[in-house]
């Protein structure tokens, strides 16, 4: 390959940057990115930084010695809107196009809205300038914020609009929040933290409408209950950015559709982090935007499927002073138990506990609220085990090729 083109500036795209170098790549190296900046931490966004306690230098993922080093061309405040695989190029919005021989999808997700969100006041916190905006209008004294989702985003930025001493409200559309990450039972734990930090959490109802004119002053639930407002923060969740690949030859399905390997059905395209979905998982965590970057480099210069992504889930949130950690995969039926540490009247001890998650006999995941050391022993083990009982039964069909039976030899498309 001469040309590789890495979309999305984002630190799935960044690390496959350094991977390609690192494995040896030597060619001309392209990274598109929509936002004006260079590849920076998303975590703090909704927490140090929207404090205050964290300043942008602090969110910087690179230096001017790493970029010197990658030797990349940085096409920055553009989108890519279409990839031409007969024209071998990627297609941007300002009409250049660029030719390449091989191409890294890394376009992470955007935050999902809600009908009327067009009104000042209401924000999602996805990106740097998100953040910015949302910072500075909680600056400007006491407000009465509402957020809506009670997810990890939902869930930091409240915390971080109460630490800042603001009346948080949060809305959950479901009984419980994270009840499809955590189940029932660790849910109800983890919910109480809102309400000991004087959060109210406000559960089973979805927001019927935002009101106001011109500026939001409430939230109206399907249930009737109005909630004043002077700042809303939607945090509903997020959508792959695969709008721009609408027409290409790469199968779609939430996402763009990988093998076990990152590698899309064009083996010359693999796609990475947020926008992935490899082995008919997408997982928007931290810790698979940067280890699946090391296989798809692999597999892309290969031009086939060599290695595979067997990365064990793992993702963390702070909240409310708390540091939730947890590792695995959960699925319904999973019996859970507290191993160490313990909740009084469904709150954790000051010093934490450490669950379980188990299913006939063995551990699937392990959660922890405040046990960091018992957490990261518990992961390794996991790890191993997981690692120990991987199939090897073969290497994983093409994306997009699932009709055909496993030992069908198939010519994959060309970029």
């Amino acid at each position: 390959m001469r040309t590789v083109t890495v979309v999305g500036a984002s630190l799935s795209g960044l690390y496959a940057a350094r991977e390609l170098r690192a494995q040896g790549f030597d060619g001309r190296l392209v990274i598109v990115g929509e936002e004006p900046h260079r590849p920076y931490d998303r975590p703090p966004l909704s927490k140090d930084f929207l404090t205050g306690r964290a300043g942008e230098d602090r969110l910087a993922l690179t230096d001017a010695e790493e970029t010197a080093g990658l030797d990349a061309e940085w096409l920055l405040g553009v989108r890519a809107r279409g990839l031409d695989a007969r024209g071998r190029t990627v297609l941007l919005d300002d009409g250049r196009a660029v030719s390449t021989d091989g191409v890294v999808v890394a376009t992470g997700a955007s935050a999902r809205h809600l009908p009327g969100d067009g009104l000042a006041g209401v924000h999602t916190l996805r990106t740097l300038d998100d953040a910015r905006a949302l910072r500075a209008e909680l600056t400007r004294g006491p407000r009465r914020v509402v957020v809506i989702g009670g997810g990890f985003i939902g869930a930091e930025t409240a915390s971080s609009c109460a630490a800042l001493g603001h009346t948080v409200t949060v809305v959950e559309a479901a009984p419980l929040p994270l009840v499809p990450q955590l189940g029932t039972e660790m849910a109800a734990v983890c919910a109480t933290l809102h309400r000991r930090e004087g959060a109210e959490l406000v559960t089973g109802a979805s927001v019927a409408a935002l009101r106001g004119t011109g500026v939001v002053t409430a939230v109206t639930l399907s249930d009737g209950r109005s909630l004043p407002a002077d700042v809303v923060i939607v945090g509903i969740g997020a959508t792959p950015s695969t709008a721009w690949l609408a027409g290409s030859a790469l199968v779609l399905n939430d996402g763009v559709v990988c093998d076990d390997g990152c590698v899309t059905s064009l083996p010359q395209v693999v796609a990475v982090g947020d926008v992935a979905r490899v082995g008919g998982t997408r997982a928007e965590h931290w810790t698979s935007a940067t280890e699946q970057p090391r296989v798809a480099v692999t597999n892309l210069l290969a031009g086939r499927t060599v290695e595979y992504a067997r990365t064990l889930p793992y993702f963390w949130s702070d909240q409310y002073g708390a540091r939730l950690q947890f590792a695995g995969r959960r699925r319904e039926g999973d019996t859970v138990r507290i191993v160490e540490g313990e909740t009084a009247d469904g709150v954790p001890a000051d010093d934490g506990f450490l669950a379980r998650y188990e299913r006939d006999g063995r551990t699937t995941a392990v959660l922890s609220v405040d046990r960091p050391r018992a957490f990261m022993r518990a992961r390794r083990e996991l790890a191993r085990e997981t690692e120990r009982t991987w199939p090897t039964d073969g290497p994983a069909r093409p994306a997009g090729d699932r009709d055909r039976t496993a030992g069908d030899r198939v010519r994959p498309a060309v970029l």
